[in-house]
């Protein structure tokens, strides 16, 4: 994944408070259902373009659809499909279906189920475990849980400081290693010359 996507997709995450849910996704979390392993590419290119549009909205572009919208999408994809893979749409493709369900912030349930089914793909081989590492922490962060990975972090006058507290902080960097994620000490670097700039 690339970190300036990334870092971009981590500051500019934001939601209106009091914004309705959008419900679409508040069913019971199933397990990912068995499809044919062949590549979508009308699927790839949706969420790609999904992703463009999210992104244009957070940089001051146009977005004309909005978070709760590419939610119910990505629901509806999730019901069609499970997470969508790598073998089913690609890394860019598979990266833009997380990135999605990252900033649906809106709709913790679904957020929750989209959570348990990217686990499930991490497991088969067919997901990043970093992503899964960053919506881990996004949910316990929406839901006031400690985080475990330290992905959440406000830019702050002091420089970039955990959204909430760390679960384990001394196992941080144990887990983070075992998620392909840099040391905190990096990450914490690179937010800050983000940070810097806004």
């Amino acid at each position: 994944m690339s970190r300036l996507l990334l870092a971009v997709l981590l500051l500019l995450a934001g939601c209106a408070a009091g914004e309705p849910t959008t419900g679409a996704a508040s069913s019971a979390v199933a397990p990912t259902p068995s499809r044919s392993a062949a590549y979508d590419a009308a699927l790839h290119d949706e969420l790609v373009a999904m992703l463009e549009r999210d992104q244009s909205g957070r940089t001051g572009g146009p977005d004309p659809e909005g978070d709760a919208a590419r939610t119910a999408r990505l629901a509806e994809i999730l019901d069609a499909h499970g997470w969508p893979t790598r073998e089913l749409v690609g890394e860019d493709g598979a990266e833009a279906a997380w990135a999605i369900a990252q900033h649906s912030d809106l709709d913790p349930a679904f957020q929750q189920r989209a959570l348990e089914l990217l686990r499930q793909a991490v497991a088969a081989g067919q997901a990043s475990p970093g992503e899964l590492a960053y919506l881990t922490d996004r949910v316990a962060a929406n839901t006031g849980r400690p985080q475990t990975y330290g992905t959440q972090v406000s830019c702050t006058p002091d420089g970039p400081q955990p959204a909430v507290p760390l679960a384990d902080p001394a196992a941080v960097e144990r887990l983070r290693a075992e998620a392909d994620l840099d040391p905190l000490a990096a990450y914490l670097a690179e937010m800050a010359d983000i940070c810097a700039e806004e």
